[in-house]
C-alpha cells in the first residue's frame, strides 16, 4: 500500500536552537500514527512544516509518492492536510458556523447562503456530539467546546491527511469517546491520521503505529502493539519514571478559607466549599458542570448574582475584582494560559513581575536590576528552562510557561492558590514537575484548589475531592474513597445514592 504522506531528512532551525534534525515519518490510509515526545522534542515543528506555516531548512515531503511543496496552509489544504491546533485558531466574535467555514462560504450574487452555512455547520456539529447553535459567538463558548470547533472546522476540508495536536486536552471522558470514535470512522474511510498527545494511557483506543521524537530527532518507530507506557516514557524523556505522582506526605492544617453563597444563575448555585492550610483540594466534573465559572466568582473575575461569604484567616473579604482577590493572596491560574494567562509578546522577567510592580517600582518606574533579580530567582526556584530571563514567553516550552505563571504569583505570596487544568498540554516529565511544584507550595502552607478534567490527576494529588454536576457540588469524598467510577457517577447525576 502506498503511504499518504512520507517527510524525508527534515532539518528546521531557529536562531540558537535546531528544532528538528533528519526527521522522516509516513501515515498510510487508514492508519493512526501517534507522534510522542516531550515538550519541544519537535512535534508541533513538524506538523507546521506539513500546514506551509514554516519551511523545512532541508528535507523533501512527499504526498501518494510525488514530491511537494508547501510553500503555506492554503497550499497544505489543497493538498488535502488539515491540522486540529491545540492551540486555537478561532475568531471569537464571529459565529461557530462562520469559523468553520470562514473563507469558504457558498454565495449568490455576493450574499452568503445562511441556510446552507447553518445547515453545513450543524451537520458538522452533530457528528463531533457538540450540542450548540451554528449561530452562537465562538467567544460564548468553554475551551473544551473551542476544541470541538476546532476539529469540526479540519473535518469540514474532507482531507485526506489530518492532524490532531493534543485534541484531548481540554476534553472529558465522555467527549474523548466520541472524539476516538470520530477518528476511527475517519480510519475506517481510508484517512491517515498523525495524533500528538501527551496522555498515553490514550493511545491503546486508537493507534496503529506510534514515533517518539527527541530533542528534534527521530528516537523510534513501532507498532503500538510492540511497546509499553513504560518503555514510551523511557524513550521520550531519556530516563524512567517509577511514579507519575511524587508520593509525598502533606501535613494539612485547619481550615483556613471559606467560600459560601457562591450563585451565578445558569451556571453556579453552590452553597460553600472550605480549604485547609497545605491541602489540594481536587475539583472534578464534566465541562459545563460549573467548576470554572465557581472559581471565577471567588477570583472576582466574574459578577455573582448574591453577597457572597469569603472568609480568609479570619477575616471576611468583599471580592468584585481580580485586584482585590489578588491583594488578599487568592490568586488563579486560567486553563487558557496562553490566551489569558501570559503576554506571550513580553518575556520571562516581564511575566514573572507583571503582578508585582508595588514591589518592584518606584514612583511608577521600574528597578530594574531588583525586578531581573527577582526573576532569576524564580527562574532558578521553579528550574525554569530559558536561555534567559529576556526570552520571550511564546518560545518557552508549555510546562515552563506553567511555571512563569507560577512564579507571578508567588512573588505575591500568595494563601490560596487556585489552578485550573495545570498539566493541560503539558509532556509527562513536565507534569511530574508541575506535580513536585505543587507539592513543594502545599508544604510552605498553601492552600490549592486543583479543577482537572483527568481522573488520574485528580486522584493523583489531591487530598479531598469536589465533583461537581450542572453547577453544584454533587458530593465531597475524601481521597481515601474515591475512585473514577464513584466520580464519574456523580459527575454525570446517575449516582445511586
Amino acid at each position: 500500500m502506498d503511504c499518504l504522506l512520507r517527510t524525508s531528512n527534515i532539518t528546521k532551525t531557529f536562531p540558537g536552537v535546531k528544532a528538528l534534525e533528519d526527521v522522516s515519518i509516513d501515515v498510510y490510509p487508514g492508519e493512526v500514527h501517534a507522534l510522542l515526545g516531550e515538550n519541544g522534542a519537535g512535534k508541533s515543528t513538524l506538523m507546521k512544516i506539513l500546514n506551509g506555516a514554516y519551511q523545512p531548512d532541508s528535507g523533501d515531503i512527499y504526498i501518494r509518492g510525488e514530491k511537494a511543496r508547501i510553500d503555506n496552509p492554503h497550499e497544505a489544504q489543497k493538498l488535502g492536510i488539515s491540522i486540529v491546533y491545540q492551540e486555537f485558531n478561532l475568531c471569537d466574535h464571529i459565529s461557530i458556523a462562520n469559523n468553520i467555514f470562514l473563507g469558504r462560504m457558498k454565495s449568490n450574487m455576493g450574499i452568503i447562503d445562511d441556510k446552507w452555512l447553518y445547515t453545513e455547520s450543524r451537520k458538522l456539529l452533530d457528528r463531533i456530539g457538540l450540542n450548540r447553535d451554528p449561530r452562537e459567538q465562538v467567544r460564548s463558548l468553554s475551551v473544551a467546546e473551542k476544541q470541538m470547533v476546532e476539529i469540526a472546522k479540519a473535518l469540514s476540508y474532507n482531507a485526506d491527511v489530518i492532524v490532531f495536536d493534543e485534541p484531548t486536552s481540554s476534553l472529558t471522558e465522555k467527549e474523548i469517546a466520541q472524539l476516538f470514535e470520530i477518528i476511527k470512522k475517519l480510519r475506517n474511510a481510508g484517512k491517515g491520521i498523525f495524533y500528538i498527545s501527551h496522555r498515553l494511557e490514550e493511545l491503546a483506543s486508537i493507534a496503529d503505529r506510534v514515533t517518539v521524537l527527541r530533542d528534534g530527532k527521530h528516537i523510534a518507530t513501532y507498532n503500538y502493539s510492540d511497546v509499553t507506557i513504560e518503555m514510551l516514557i523511557r524513550l521520550m524523556v531519556g530516563r524512567s519514571l517509577t511514579d507519575k505522582f511524587p508520593q509525598e506526605k502533606r501535613t494539612i492544617g485547619e481550615t483556613y478559607f471559606t467560600a459560601k453563597n457562591l450563585r451565578r444563575k445558569g451556571f453556579v448555585d453552590v452553597d460553600g466549599l472550605s480549604l485547609r492550610r497545605g491541602e489540594i483540594l481536587g475539583i472534578a466534573g464534566l465541562v459545563g458542570a460549573g467548576r470554572t465559572e465557581t472559581m471565577r466568582l471567588i477570583f472576582g473575575a466574574d459578577k455573582a448574582d448574591a453577597p457572597m461569604e469569603i472568609r480568609l484567616d479570619n477575616r471576611n473579604l468583599a471580592i468584585h475584582s481580580p485586584k482585590q482577590a489578588i491583594a488578599n493572596g487568592i490568586v488563579y491560574l486560567t486553563e487558557d494560559r496562553k490566551g489569558n494567562g501570559l503576554a506571550l509578546s513580553l518575556d520571562v522577567e516581564k511575566n514573572i513581575n507583571m503582578a508585582s510592580h508595588h514591589e518592584i517600582a518606584r514612583k511608577y518606574v521600574v528597578r530594574t536590576k531588583l525586578a531581573q533579580g527577582n526573576a532569576r530567582r524564580f527562574v532558578d526556584t521553579l528550574s525554569i528552562k530559558t536561555p534567559s530571563i529576556f526570552q520571550k514567553t511564546q518560545f518557552l516550552s508549555g510546562g515552563n510557561q506553567q511555571k512563569v505563571i507560577l512564579a507571578r504569583w508567588l512573588c505575591r505570596q500568595c494563601k490560596v492558590l487556585i489552578i485550573d487544568e495545570p498539566t493541560r498540554g503539558i509532556d509527562v516529565g513536565a507534569k511530574y514537575e508541575i506535580y513536585k511544584l505543587m507539592n513543594y507550595l502545599s508544604a510552605q502552607g498553601i492552600g490549592i484548589i486543583m479543577i482537572s478534567s483527568e481522573l488520574p490527576e485528580i486522584l493523583g494529588m489531591s487530598d479531598r475531592v469536589l465533583v461537581f454536576c450542572e453547577g453544584r457540588i454533587a458530593v465531597e469524598l475524601d481521597i481515601k474513597e474515591a475512585n473514577q467510577e464513584i466520580i464519574l457517577r456523580y459527575a454525570a447525576g446517575v449516582s445511586n445514592t
